[in-house]
């Protein structure tokens, strides 16, 4: 199996550690030290030092499932599926990644008419 890649970025404030990974973990994929530093903060564990408890404590994960949608999502869910996706998977707009994207706004059109209700306005980020 290939080990997950290490995200990160540098930033003071909450720096890397070396040897750990802050890839997606948890119900809505937690990536990047810059969420694993301030989640932790917010819920009770250190993310920066121990990532991985993501990964070990059911009850810390859907904690920081839900202290992201709180603190990225919640506000732009009236904005129609692409404001959600640029919340949560920014890497994806503005020509990121274009295939991703287009695919996930396919799966969201396919859910949608399954549950026959509208997708709404503004599919794209």
């Amino acid at each position: 199996m290939v080990p997950p890649r290490t995200i990160a970025k540098r930033t003071t404030q909450y720096p890397c550690v070396p040897g750990k990974g802050y890839y997606g973990r948890g119900p809505l994929q937690l990536s990047w030290n810059y969420n694993y530093g301030p989640a932790g903060q917010s819920i009770g564990f250190d993310g920066l030092n121990n990532p991985e408890t993501m990964a070990n404590d059911a009850v810390v994960s859907f904690k920081t499932a839900f202290w992201f949608w709180m603190n990225n999502v919640h506000s732009v869910i009236g904005q129609g599926f692409g404001a959600t996706i640029r919340a949560i998977n920014g890497g994806e707009c503005d020509g990121g990644n274009t295939d991703a994207l287009n695919t996930r706004i396919e799966y969201y059109r396919d859910y949608c008419s399954q549950f026959g209700v509208s997708t709404g306005d503004n599919l794209s980020c």
